[in-house]
């Protein structure tokens, strides 16, 4: 096995006294673990941050082998290490990427709106003006793994109008009508995952509430924990942002 291709780096752990095994999102062959020479040396630190671009290579002899990996620098995120919102959006969306994704199994999708997350961090003045596109990425994701939630039309009604909830059970949405006699018991879904556009911060968190659920009840189940704390962190900021805590 040999290829090149372009990558976002997802993770990086310690092997041996210098190397260590990076997980990368690529287009075309999904996620990819491979050991890097000289990965915590002077020259490859900078390289090798959660969220920067490279241009890999790999190769290994044989599919079940680790695959051995140069990577070279085609954008880096560096600089936004200093900014504590932007580094935890992207330390929670690589995080939940490796840790979600199975290996070797191409999801152009999820490469290209994993992309286009980053690229929106990296380039908005606020985290309002992301947190849309991450709430979008955790639904994209849950639904390229089989946990997709169905908001296109009332779970007890089938009216396409009106829908402001989701049930925490079956994922399907839940017209006003409908989820009035249940309160609190249901998730709400904020306008933005129907209609498209910007939103407020309440709308954002909404919906991180609404993804958040699904991904720990059905993707993260034994390895919540990990990287949850990371998530958490993420809210806890966003919650600061918008001045509720």
């Amino acid at each position: 096995m040999r290829f090149a291709t372009p990558a976002v780096v997802l993770s990086l752990h310690a092997h041996g006294e210098h190397g260590a095994v990076v997980r990368l999102m690529t287009p075309e062959h999904g996620l990819q673990a491979a050991y890097v020479r000289g990965a915590r040396g002077r020259r490859m630190r900078p390289v090798l941050i959660a969220g920067n671009l490279v241009a890999a290579e790999l190769a290994a002899r044989t599919e079940a082998q680790l695959a051995q990996a140069t990577v070279e620098l085609t954008h880096s995120r560096g600089p936004l290490l200093s900014e504590p919102l932007p580094a935890t959006g992207i330390e929670w969306s690589t995080a939940l990427t490796a840790t979600a994704l199975p290996e070797s199994q191409p999801y152009p999708r999820l490469w290209s709106a994993l992309d286009a997350l980053l690229a929106a961090i990296e380039a908005a003045p606020t985290a309002s003006g992301w947190g849309t596109a991450l709430v979008r990425y955790e639904l994209l994701l849950l639904a390229e793994l089989g946990f997709g939630l169905d908001l296109s039309e009332c779970a007890a009604s089938g009216r396409t109008d009106e829908l402001v909830a989701v049930s925490p059970r079956s994922g399907r949405a839940v017209s006003a009508a409908e989820a009035e006699p249940y309160g609190k018991r249901l998730l709400r879904l904020p306008p933005f995952l129907l209609e498209g556009g910007r939103a407020g911060w309440a709308d954002i968190l909404d919906g991180l509430a609404l993804t958040g659920h699904f991904l720990a009840r059905d993707l993260l189940v034994g390895r919540a924990e990990a990287v949850m704390t990371s998530r958490e962190r993420l809210i806890s900021r966003l919650r600061r942002a918008a001045g509720l805590d």
